[in-house]
């Protein structure tokens, strides 16, 4: 484990840059998540053929995607989410370290925090009444409409409004925007809907967001400075995840909620991603502080070291999704070992600007990926549902690979334009989110597309393609409203 050194405050100078490689990876995350819920998933004995299971979660293999619960494995898609909860963990010590370095003080810090959950509470309690497939079983065209409306509205409720507005002018927009979006919320019946609004209904995944959102941030705030305190506060976090299903206080404490369509003990376990996210944010936040290193990667040889980086660290994440997917529980162990003790002579020199950044964030990985390989024969095997020590520590690890090979194309090779339409949705997620049944789905089916996609692109693979395009047409949107300065407080 390397050793953790505490986080610096940040200079009071601006940075100089943002950190575009944890952008890509919020922006891939987001996408490969709105991807994985639009490929092909039909199955019928006039239709037997599907995609192989790797393309689906591990535990909803073809045919039928019926969930079982005991079958143990990781796929592509089983990253995603864990990826946006790491980068959500990277960014607290961005967000609150920037308003903390302008001399904000605790109480408005908190206030922020706060605000920042409730929005999220409202938006994970929205969004799941604006959805296609929720208000309808069989959308008709009223559904969509009132799908698209209802993401419209998120735009005066959400949407930065811009500083030279007046501030009559900026409420105004929002008491407007939250009215018609109540006012939706109480007339779906009445729209022809089958849902009525109920507080509990909600998006379980922005759930997860909302207490992360709150409970990442407190613990970055009151261990900003000191790693160590931030890891051995997992530990008791442990040890409520081991004894809450024994008779106790424990169990009590795990099965009490206050309010039960928001908050349960449960989700805190993923704090074991969004923590490992911090000592990442971290890391970037000492990195942004410092001087440019622009001209320290150029020739032959620093030029096959970052590939050397980039080929080890991807690499690394395919080599252990398809091991675990294969269920190689003794090879993937030690081909994953054997790679990390190689590839440290990439890095052992490394120690100032990106490379030193890289260095640290490799350290921080091997560490996540090899506890988590150690977790791995524990609860039956590596699982998202429910989730198991190791599949949180072994994605973690991947995550900071993969933030790695992000920072060795944008940072090492100048690739940012590459990358440009991952960085803008990672700038832009939860527009990416709400946009793919709000936006993307009613627009395909009023206009006719989603019909013409359905006919042309109707075998499994074809399938996947379409779902490929759709994405793609999100993303290009979001795309959009990034570059026009339009962005979502959440």
């Amino acid at each position: 484990m390397p050793t953790a050194t505490q986080s610096e405050a940040a200079s009071t100078q601006p940075a100089r840059r943002r950190a575009d490689a944890l952008d890509a990876l919020r922006g891939f995350a987001i996408l490969t998540m709105v991807l994985s819920g639009v490929i092909h998933f039909g199955w019928s004995a006039h239709a037997p053929h599907t995609l192989p299971d790797w393309m689906y979660h591990a535990q909803t293999p073809p045919q039928f995607h019926k969930f079982i619960p005991v079958l143990p494995g990781l796929t592509w898609v089983d990253l995603v989410f864990p990826f946006f909860l790491f980068a959500m963990g990277a960014s607290m010590p961005l967000a609150l370290g920037r308003r903390m370095a302008k001399g904000e003080s605790w109480w408005r810090s908190a206030r922020y925090i706060a605000h920042r959950g409730i929005l999220l509470a409202l938006f994970a309690i929205y969004h799941a009444h604006i959805q296609p497939w929720e208000l309808s079983k069989s959308p008709s065209l009223s559904t969509w409409f009132v799908a698209l409306a209802g993401f419209l509205l998120l735009f005066p409720v959400l949407a930065r409004l811009p500083d030279r507005w007046s501030l009559e002018r900026r409420v105004a927009v929002r008491a407007v925007g939250w009215l018609c979006a109540i006012g939706l919320m109480a007339s779906l019946p009445r729209l022809g809907q089958d849902i009525s609004f109920s507080v509990t209904r909600n998006n379980i995944i922005l759930v997860v967001l909302t207490n992360m959102a709150v409970f990442g941030s407190i613990v970055w705030m009151l261990t900003q400075r000191n790693w160590t305190a931030r890891l051995l506060l997992l530990v008791p976090l442990l040890g409520i995840r081991l004894a809450h299903g024994e008779p106790g206080w424990v169990q009590m404490a795990w099965d009490w909620t206050p309010i039960p369509w928001m908050y349960r003990l449960y989700y805190l376990q993923y704090l074991f991603i969004a923590i490992p996210g911090t000592i990442a944010g971290d890391l970037l936040r000492q990195w942004l502080a410092a001087p440019a290193d622009s001209g320290v990667w150029r020739g032959w040889r620093s030029g096959l070291r970052s590939a050397g980086i980039f080929s080890l660290t991807a690499g690394l994440v395919v080599l252990t999704v398809y091991g675990l997917h294969e269920r190689k529980v003794l090879e993937t162990p030690m081909l994953a070992g054997l790679a990390c003790a190689v590839g440290w002579l990439l890095f052992r020199r490394l120690r100032d600007g990106t490379g030193g950044l890289m260095r640290n964030l490799y350290l921080w990985g091997v560490y996540w990926l090899v506890l988590g390989l150690i977790f791995e024969p524990y609860e039956g095997g590596i699982k998202k549902d429910h989730a198991t020590m190791s599949y949180y520590f072994v994605t973690s690890g991947l995550a900071c690979f993969t933030l790695i090979a992000f920072t060795v194309i944008i940072d090492v090779w100048r690739g940012r334009r590459w990358m440009r339409l991952l960085i803008d949705n990672g700038q832009n997620p939860m527009i990416a989110y709400a946009g793919s049944g709000g936006f993307m789905a009613p627009i395909l089916n009023l206009t006719g597309l989603e019909g013409v996609l359905v006919r042309r692109l109707a075998t499994p693979w074809l399938g996947f393609l379409r779902g490929c395009i759709k994405t793609f047409l999100l993303a290009l949107f979001v795309s959009l409203c990034t570059r026009l300065r339009v962005f979502w407080r959440t």
